[in-house]
């Protein structure tokens, strides 16, 4: 069997109605897997206006808005008997679910019946949300629905080594293999830094812009990030905050720190632009599983200073391209923020560094893995039917 021969049924909780970095993975693999002859259908919930262009077949799932304030995501509901037939039609020889919802319960559960192989993707680190919403002492709980889900796929793809590490240690799956995540260098390089760009948004030469990459929203570490902003602002360090992104948290933040740039969402050359205009990102978030913001970063010739959690640790060589925190050690984060904005040289020879590690990440040869993966499953599952 080769990789045309592949039927790929794709379940995701999200896939183009709002833009994250794990749709836009789930996209760029869709879009690969199709160049190469495979099929693929894809099941997630949708919305009349959906942030971008889904790549591949999309079948809409039934869903609701969440609550709690957080309407623009999506609970998907059930695997309806109309998504039933159409999967049925469809026919696939391999299952992939990207969300551990109820519609990839039910997806595994039919996958499993009709003795199809399915593979999990993992993107986030969902147990650790609680924790924003004073809720850790839901951990557990998610913890032990994780696990069920992911020991009933066949194997999973994490993002990261740190990733697939946590997840064997949690006893969430053994078969573990790493889909990385690539960074398109025409859009992220430093080349795109303009001085122009900064001085409209009132950011001078001489500034030195600490900059935020990501959706607003708390679960991405917007309360340690203000709070390491007051601390620089104790110790008078001169900086300028940059803030590229939207998100229903973002009055929140604003209160917070007033004083910020805020330039909103950015898309294609024009985030290159935004990226390569800081001087620094910060990224304090414990949820990411890659970290595809710290490798457009470090593509733009930044230094990161990021939060020593999943993802992060497998991109960032602390103290080479950047530094490694112990997550919430507001204190720390801004000292080795202090040390990037007081020392330009410092700045420049990080992010010299990062900028030739994120050379070693391609999209095609990284999606090609997880190609590779479906085919192995199908293989083992082949042979375990004929013995």
């Amino acid at each position: 069997m080769q990789t045309a021969d592949l039927r790929i049924a794709l379940f995701s909780g999200n896939y183009n109605y709002v833009r994250d970095g794990a749709n836009q993975a789930l996209n760029r693999l869709a879009d690969y897997l199709l160049r190469q002859g495979a099929s693929v259908r894809v099941y997630s919930p949708t919305v009349e206006q959906p942030a971008f262009a889904a790549t591949g077949d999309l079948v809409s799932v039934p869903s609701l808005p969440f609550p709690a304030g957080r309407g623009e995501y999506r609970f998907p509901l059930a695997l309806s008997p109309r998504v039933r037939r159409d999967l049925a039609t469809f026919a696939p020889n391999i299952m992939h679910v990207s969300s551990p919802d109820v519609v990839g319960h039910r997806a595994v559960s039919w996958a499993r019946h009709r003795s199809i192989p399915v593979l999990a993707s993992v993107h986030t680190r969902f147990e650790t949300y609680l924790r924003y919403y004073n809720m850790a002492w839901g951990e557990p709980l998610i913890e032990a629905i994780l696990r069920r889900f992911y020991r009933r796929c066949d194997a999973l793809v994490a993002p990261s080594e740190s990733m697939a590490q946590v997840l064997r240690d949690a006893r969430m799956n053994y078969d573990i293999s790493i889909w990385s995540r690539g960074v398109d260098r025409e859009t992220f390089n430093p080349g795109r830094r303009s001085a122009e760009w900064r001085r409209a948004l009132g950011v001078a030469d001489e500034d030195v812009a600490i900059g935020f990459l990501g959706r607003l929203v708390m679960e991405k570490g917007l309360d340690v990030f203000s709070d390491t902003v007051d601390e620089l602002k104790r110790r008078g360090v001169a900086h300028k905050v940059l803030v590229i992104g939207e998100g229903p948290a973002r009055g929140w933040l604003k209160a917070r720190i007033p004083e910020a740039v805020f330039a909103g969402f950015q898309e294609g050359e024009d985030l290159g632009r935004a990226v390569a205009s800081m001087d620094v990102l910060f990224n304090p978030s414990v949820t990411e599983t890659f970290g595809n913001v710290t490798l457009e970063a470090m593509a733009c010739g930044l230094p990161v200073v990021a939060a020593e959690a999943t993802g992060s640790q497998s991109l960032v060589d602390d103290r080479a391209s950047g530094r490694l925190i112990r997550p919430g050690a507001v204190h720390q984060f801004a000292e080795a923020l202090r040390e990037y904005v007081q020392q330009p040289e410092l700045r420049v020879r990080h992010g010299a560094a990062g900028e030739a590690r994120a050379q070693d990440f391609s999209w095609d040869s990284i999606n090609q893995t997880v190609a590779d993966t479906y085919l192995r499953l199908i293989r083992l599952r082949t042979a375990a039917r004929e013995n």
